[in-house]
């Protein structure tokens, strides 16, 4: 495969999920001008082109491993997790802490409401 066509690979699926080249950056802890670069096809070091294709759920070579379904789900999941132990942490410390049944109840309506209400933000970092 040449770097064009992985480029276009990368390309394809940025649109397809809707990230913005702020989004890949933050996302893949890498400055948006590393990030323009290599979506304009200038030189990158390999461990930019790994962090920002293992984002996407491709592999090295721009193959499809993780389906944007998963994806959704995992960033929803890292979203809600988040959240919730911001919650969590607020409540300790007024000693009002959520016991676990309530954690993942929390997690699950976090989770569905970035999947669904909120999808649009869900790759805002």
């Amino acid at each position: 495969m040449t770097r064009l066509e992985l480029l276009k690979r990368v390309q394809k699926r940025k649109k397809e999920i809707g990230l913005t080249i702020d989004n890949i950056a933050k996302l893949s802890n890498l400055g948006n001008r590393t990030v323009t670069r290599f979506l304009a096809g200038e030189d990158v070091k390999i461990s930019t082109v790994e962090s920002i294709t293992q984002l996407l759920g491709l592999d090295f070579s721009g193959n499809k491993v993780t389906s944007i379904v998963d994806l959704e789900q995992n960033r929803a999941k890292e979203k809600a997790l988040y959240i919730v132990s911001l919650v969590q942490d607020t409540s300790s410390l007024e000693e009002q802490g959520l016991d676990d049944t309530q954690l993942n109840l929390l997690m699950k309506q976090a989770k569905d409401s970035l999947l669904h209400q909120y999808k649009k933000r869900l790759w805002i970092n």
